[in-house]
């Protein structure tokens, strides 16, 4: 048994035992019909990414989970990846080539790609690189990228399939464009933010009486140019008579009608509100329902277009003030109110989103959306916490169809190809292709597998493929199966085509999803449509949803409020273990996280701690002690009630720990782990057995308690507990492939529990009193401890020596019955009376001279509390935590002084 070195320096040993475990194989998982599975997949990092606090909470919880498990006994795989993240990684490449003058469009398409693929091939393994200094136990030999060829053969496959049941669609329909990235974004792809903007009341002059106007209130002016209605609920009365009137739409004067229809609010604005179907999504319902002309005024990037007249080539939000000023000047800008705006903005890039009529491929989520509600429903989906399912359901049973092309480079191209001959035969006019169906198939579409090489209806060999990519997210959502090689058509060697299905209806459906909030709706909700679609079961059983991290204050970490705590900087500083478990400590199921850099000194010294306890043990630990079999040794041996009683802790605790793990409380089961080892094995085992530490029952229960101690916290703090098992147990295997201590109900002893807790409360309540008298540490003093509970006597009376030992006694006397007399302290601790006779203290008449101060200065306090809550201006004025705070005070100080009188009373 090597000895440890005083102080644990985890940056001496942290990469020497990562690359051990890599080495030896620890975390590859393969198909074994010998064991249960249990499989994870990560939620991939974007290519782009670099670690941050939220990957180090979410991927610690995996972690936890593998490794827990992976000592259960399972096969254990936690399968790891990136995500090639379009809109992010070209971006990033965009920028990265501006800085030498170019544009993407500079380079052109396969070159720019090119680019792409170098910088992947350059920093794309960051984020896996840093997963690994976090301890990450990934089966690192399956990593895999959504960009892998035969991975994008399954979003081949995928696309095909449900092109081919009529599930995936083109058709022209309002989409949520980005004007910077120049690309259509999912609903979830462009969230709302609120801002501060304004409601324009603008006057559209009627066309047989110019003088007469109807007013109508828009926050987007600039979008007028492309109205081609006014519409009115059919029941407003102020309206009713001018339903079928034309009016002039003013600075392009084009004529449009006034048309009505029940869903108009006649609460909002005037209640006549100005129809702009190319420009709106409940715009373009009311354009579809009403047969009306859809004209869009902007170019891709935001300005404006030819059909805005004088105002092209202006950006919108320029427009908007030229042609505020324009109305003004004609007199026709009613008025300008303040109002709070509802605006999606870009997920990436921020810029407010342009809802836009464009050509986009959607898929039909309705269809898909019905298996993944009913699992959910039924329970063979599990949320965690629960209040999430409520939220999955909404949204689930309101889906809307997913437009899935986007307007990049970057990422998987749409396996969709056009005939030029058939599409120049059957051309449209630009009119039906606005107003088509969005359902409609055009003509010389072909959606294929392979690149045709002619057309299956006119031969011809001219055929160019879509331009569009697929959103990141149609990749994503195959995740849990792809990554096995569904479909297995990349390869020829059936043989290997066969083991691969094999070890995927081994792992799949995997056991759980750890992820945030934020992508329940981006990936979780389409993993398990996906998984019923494609595999015909869930992907997972249960999704664990942890909280955000934020800073201490409660804000959301990001660079531009400075306010970022790198988990690389905490590692350097305090190691991957002390950030592991101080994350994971702070972590309520489901809840936000708020930190600050402080929060992780306690991880720090938690596992200083853990070093230090192990060191004495060993230090005092006889050789030969590992070969002692636990359970026949407490058959054997009648051990006293300090050793009976660690034991005993230990299994309640294990079964209390084996319940939060299963239940994904993690910060639990770090509490419950901290309070044993800290509180129970380190304060009292440790302290109570120093003074017989040869005993060899004693010896064999310090070992083993300690040795099944660093197993089960393994999970948690992995590279610790590594670093002292080699030298404790010396057998030459690792930790991580010991197995989890098994529960032996035997062994939990409530009752002796209950006499420890008994022993230490004494204990406690005496250090309390010398504490109350400032009777100095060194000096040891006299106490008596009435009782006439006949089996607590005798437990405190076989324990006298611990508490004289641990209390600082040089006396101690265990009575009966209580009598109250003259110059003691008495504390009452449930049906004991704690006695310290002041006669027996070095200055008795000192201590009675602080108590009196004491009081005095409490009584002092409270009337000046007192005085200030009775105070009306103050308590009308002060912020209610603040008079909270003072009445709170108050008690606690009624409290002492109630408590200190008492003390008086005895000391008299």
């Amino acid at each position: 048994m090597e000895e440890l070195s005083k102080c644990y320096n985890p940056k001496e040993t942290e990469d020497i035992w990562y690359k051990y475990w890599e080495e030896k194989g620890y975390f590859s998982a393969r198909y074994n019909p010998d064991k249960k599975p249990f499989s994870i997949v990560i939620p991939p990092p974007n290519v782009t990414g670099i670690l941050h606090m939220g990957h180090a909470l979410n991927d610690t919880i995996q972690d936890i989970l593998i490794r827990y498990h992976r000592m259960l006994g399972y096969e254990a795989l936690w399968m790891p990846g990136t995500d090639h993240a379009g809109i992010a990684t070209q971006n990033v490449v965009e920028r990265q080539i501006a800085k030498e003058g170019l544009k993407r469009q500079d380079l052109g398409r396969e070159q720019f790609l090119q680019r792409v693929w170098m910088w992947k091939e350059q920093y794309g393994s960051t984020i896996i690189r840093q997963l690994k200094k976090l301890g990450a136990s990934c089966d690192w030999q399956r990593t895999r990228f959504t960009m892998d060829e035969d991975y994008s053969e399954a979003v081949v496959e995928v696309f095909v399939s449900l092109y081919e049941k009529g599930l995936i669609y083109q058709g022209n329909y309002i989409i949520n464009w980005c004007p910077r990235c120049q690309t259509a974004l999912s609903d979830e792809e462009g969230p709302h933010h609120d801002i501060q903007g304004n409601l324009y009341y603008l006057k559209y002059p009627l066309k047989e009486n110019p003088e007469t106007f109807v007013i109508v209130a828009t926050t987007r002016p600039e979008t007028m140019l492309g109205d081609t209605a006014v519409v009115v609920n059919p029941k407003d009365k102020r309206y009713k008579k001018l339903i079928g009137k034309t009016l002039v739409l003013p600075l392009v004067n084009r004529e449009i009608s006034i048309i009505a229809d029940p869903l108009v609010d006649q609460k909002f604005g005037t209640g006549a509100v100005k129809v702009t179907p190319a420009h709106d999504p409940n715009d373009y319902a009311m354009g579809k329902k009403h047969n009306l002309e859809f004209i869009n005024v902007m170019y891709p990037d935001g300005r404006m277009n030819e059909y805005a007249g004088t105002y092209k080539d202006m950006d919108r939000f320029e427009a908007r003030e030229v042609i505020i000023e324009d109305l003004r000047e004609q007199k026709l800008l009613e008025k300008i109110e303040p109002y709070q705006v509802s605006a999606r903005h870009c997920y990436r890039c921020h810029t407010i989103i342009e809802p836009y009529l464009s050509k986009q491929w959607f898929v039909k989520m309705k269809p898909l959306a019905q298996p993944g509600i009913e699992a959910v429903k039924k329970g063979k989906i599990v949320f965690h916490p629960k209040r999430w399912t409520k939220i999955y359901l909404h949204w689930m049973e309101n889906i809307q169809d997913w437009c899935i092309s986007r307007q990049i480079w970057w990422g998987h191209r749409l396996p969709v190809y056009y005939c030029k001959n058939c599409l120049e035969t059957n051309k449209f006019s630009a009119q039906s292709q606005q107003s088509a169906d969005k359902t409609t198939r055009y003509p010389g579409v072909i959606v294929s597998k392979t690149p045709p090489q002619k057309c299956p209806v006119c031969d011809s060999s001219d055929i160019v493929q879509d331009e569009d990519v697929l959103d990141t997210w149609f990749s994503s959502w195959l995740w849990p199966f792809a990554t096995f090689g569904w479909p297995f058509t990349g390869t020829s060697d059936v043989r290997k085509s066969e083991e691969k299905k094999k070890e995927l209806n081994y792992f799949y459906p995997t056991a759980a999803l750890v992820t945030a909030p934020e992508i329940i709706f981006f990936w979780v909700a389409r993993m398990i449509m996906a998984g019923f679609e494609f595999m015909g079961d869930i992907p997972f059983k249960d999704v664990y949803i942890h909280g955000t991290v934020r800073d201490i204050e409660g804000k959301k970490m990001s660079k531009s409020l400075g306010n970022v705590i790198d988990p690389l900087e905490i590692i350097n500083e305090y190691g991957t273990d002390a950030l592991r478990f101080s994350l994971i400590s702070i972590t309520s199921q489901g809840q936000d996280v708020f930190l600050s850099k402080e929060r992780f000194e306690q991880g720090r010294n938690f596992a200083n701690k853990i070093w230090n306890a192990s060191r004495f043990v060993m230090m005092n630990l006889d050789k030969d002690i590992a070969k002692t079999d636990l359970c026949v040794f407490f058959e054997k041996e009648n051990l006293d009630i300090p050793n009976r009683w660690i034991l005993s802790r230990f299994y309640s605790t294990l079964k209390e720990l084996n319940k939060n793990l299963e239940s994904y409380k993690f910060n639990d089961a770090a509490g419950l782990l901290y309070r044993f080892f800290w509180h129970e094995y380190c304060d009292w085992y440790l302290e109570m057995i120093k003074k017989d530490i040869k005993n060899p029952q004693t010896q064999v229960v310090m070992f083993k308690v300690l040795e099944k101690f660093l197993r089960v916290i393994h999970p948690l703090m992995p590279f610790i507990s590594e670093e002292i098992w080699q030298k404790l147990c010396s057998d030459g295997t690792s930790i991580m492939i010991q197995k989890w201590p098994h529960l032996q109900p035997k062994i939990i002893d409530k009752k002796t529990e209950t006499k420890m807790n008994t022993v230490i409360e004494v204990i406690t309540t005496i250090r309390n009193m010398r504490a109350e008298l400032e009777v100095p540490v060194q000096e040891s003093i006299e106490a008596k401890i009435f009782i006439t509970n006949k089996a607590k006597n005798a437990v405190l009376s076989s324990m006298s020596s611990d508490i004289q030992n641990l209390a600082k006694l040089s006396i101690l006397n265990i009575c009966g019955e209580f009598q109250h007399a003259q110059g003691q302290f008495v504390s009452v601790l449930n049906d004991m009376h704690i006695v310290i006779p002041l006669t027996g203290l070095a200055d008795g008449d000192k201590y009675r001279q602080r108590i009196g101060q004491k009081i005095a200065k409490a009584e002092s306090e409270i009337k000046a509390k007192e005085n200030m809550l009775k105070n009306q201006a103050f308590v009308e004025r002060a912020p209610v935590e603040v008079v909270e705070k003072e009445k709170n005070r108050l008690k606690e100080l009624t409290e002492l002084l109630t408590k200190l009188k008492a003390v008086k009373h005895g000391l008299e």
